[in-house]
């Protein structure tokens, strides 16, 4: 059994040299050729300097230089953070100088973008670019430079340092409410109890292809790679453009598993399926917020035989829960119930259960919780700790996540998803979700997209405003007269905004909290 996550490159190295494990574009990469790449790569890192411990970020697109990367610096003892390529020079600095980032793997046009914020990563002592490219003019004196295509030194390199299952293997930057990101510390164990437990309930297997899609800055797209080498099955990596992409590449390649969040289901459902892609897709995962009910009935009257699994996760423990395909039908808005070797757990504020259908606050315990938040002790103080009367006897407590997400279950233990705590919308004295203001729009069909906000109102306390993407060309009243049919009085919107496009953040959610910046004076306007 793997302990380490490099480890699953090497197991099926041996087990199965011959086998496809990465696809991009017209290359194709068995696990003998992945494997023979992390070690060049491997050794690149230890010629560079790299001690056990320290960070290398990878600032690139979907390539496999991507992937022989991570790997690479999981094998030599290193900490990987993948940053997310379509983040601007300022916002990559950030993550640089907040975790310490001793190399940096990226392109030279990339690191061209960079040449005005790199001399405030004062820790940056290497770089290894992919490319050939000229970077004289910008690179600081005291940062060396290494092509990934340049012969290995002929000096002795020690063995890397021995490394265990809890030591760091990654840093992975996760978009808060508030404040700049976080960087979520994650251990080999934690990648690898979470690779093989969803690999356990999606069945997958070395026949399986799946395509990488989501950013791998993103636990969830990150997971794609991790459950494909946990059974030896291959993964193609893509940077889509346009959704239809994504359905072309699905019946290019044959995929068998595909993930996405809500934004790109919502696009997808509104397509056509070629025969090729719905015989080959064996099962559809989201994650990354609620899924409109209209888009899941969608997805499933194209894809008959394709099995959709509803999922919940946050990146401080990667995945918690999972509704199985037979229940999608049954009870759409649910996000199940905990994933193989995870309790989840719904708590009062004094750490008591919920009874069934009282809101509360989703605790997550086990192997999959993450370390901590890198170099932030206050946070992680409020958000990883004990649950209240869990085994007094023991000096050293268990510590569990918080997730912040209000969640109830019902009599049947099934869970779902209410809201953030901190996007809770309270108006007339009253708590309102906005997904249950979602569902309802989007049960219309009037809409693509929706977010529903509470935004400060002189007399409501807040007031909810909607934006909105059409589906065809509606007015405001149409949308409200909806409203008023299926909400009561307190949840109806007091302003509707057409838009053409809802804001993302980096890892393609809707980014609620620019919204609410942008329009937080919308109901001051109106009063004066």
């Amino acid at each position: 059994m793997p302990e380490l996550l490099n480890d699953l490159i090497h197991q099926h190295a041996v087990i199965s040299p011959d086998a496809n494990a990465l696809l991009h574009k017209e290359s194709i990469f068995t696990y003998s050729e992945l494997q023979t790449q992390i070690n060049h790569r491997s050794q690149q890192l230890l010629q560079s300097g790299l001690l056990s411990g320290e960070r290398v970020a990878i600032y690139l697109p979907k390539v496999p230089e991507s992937i022989f990367a991570i790997f690479a610096t999981a094998q030599c003892g290193g900490v990987f953070v993948p940053v997310n390529p379509l983040l601007k020079p300022q916002q990559v600095s950030y993550i640089l100088k907040d975790c310490n980032v001793r190399l940096l793997v990226t392109s030279s046009d990339r690191l061209k973008l960079l040449k005005d914020t790199l001399k405030e990563c004062h820790d940056l002592r290497s770089v290894i670019l992919i490319d050939d490219g000229d970077v004289a003019d910008y690179l600081l004196p005291q940062v060396s430079v290494t092509r990934c295509s340049a012969p290995l030194s002929e000096k002795f390199i020690a063995a890397p340092p021995r490394r265990i299952d809890t030591d760091i293997a990654s840093i992975l930057y996760t978009s808060g409410s508030t404040g700049n990101p976080k960087g979520v510390v994650l251990s080999h164990r934690n990648m690898l109890t979470g690779a093989h437990s969803v690999a356990s309930y999606l069945n997958n297997n070395a026949n399986d292809c799946l395509l990488a899609v989501l950013p791998f800055s993103f636990d969830y797209g990150l997971s794609q790679l991790t459950t494909a080498f946990s059974v030896g099955a291959s993964v193609v990596l893509m940077d889509y453009l346009l959704p239809r992409d994504v359905i072309k590449a699905s019946a290019r390649y044959q995929v068998t598993g595909l993930a996405a969040v809500p934004p790109l289901w919502n696009q997808l459902a509104e397509l056509e399926w070629p025969v090729e892609a719905k015989q080959s897709l064996r099962y559809l995962t989201n994650s990354g917020g609620a899924m409109p009910v209209a888009t899941t009935q969608k997805l499933t009257a194209s894809l008959p035989t394709t099995d959709f699994y509803l999922m919940y996760g946050l990146t401080e423990a990667f995945r918690s829960t999972y509704l199985p395909p037979d229940q999608v039908s049954i009870r759409p808005e649910s996000m199940g119930k905990a994933i193989p070797n995870a309790e989840i757990l719904i708590l009062r504020e004094d750490g008591s259960e919920c009874a069934p259908g009282e809101p509360g606050e989703l605790v997550h315990r086990g192997s999959l919780v993450a370390m901590g938040y890198w170099n932030d002790p206050v946070k992680t103080a409020e958000r990883f700790k004990a649950i209240p009367g869990r085994h007094p006897e023991l000096p050293l407590t268990e510590i569990a996540v918080w997730s912040g997400d209000q969640v109830r279950k019902d009599e049947e233990g099934y869970l779902y998803f209410i809201s953030r705590k901190d996007e809770m919308i309270k108006t007339s004295g009253y708590r309102v979700s906005p997904t249950e203001v979602e569902e309802v729009l989007y049960s219309s069909g009037l809409i693509k997209e929706v977010a529903a906000l509470g935004i400060a109102h002189p007399l409501l306390g807040q007031a909810i405003l909607l934006v909105a993407v059409q589906n065809e060309t509606i007015t405001d009243k149409d949308l409200l007269m909806h409203c008023q049919k299926q909400l009561p009085n307190f949840m109806l919107p007091k302003k509707i905004l057409f838009v053409d496009s809802l804001p993302r953040n980096q890892n393609g959610k809707i980014d609620r909290k620019s919204l609410s910046t942008v329009h937080k004076d919308i109901f001051q306007e109106t009063a004066s």
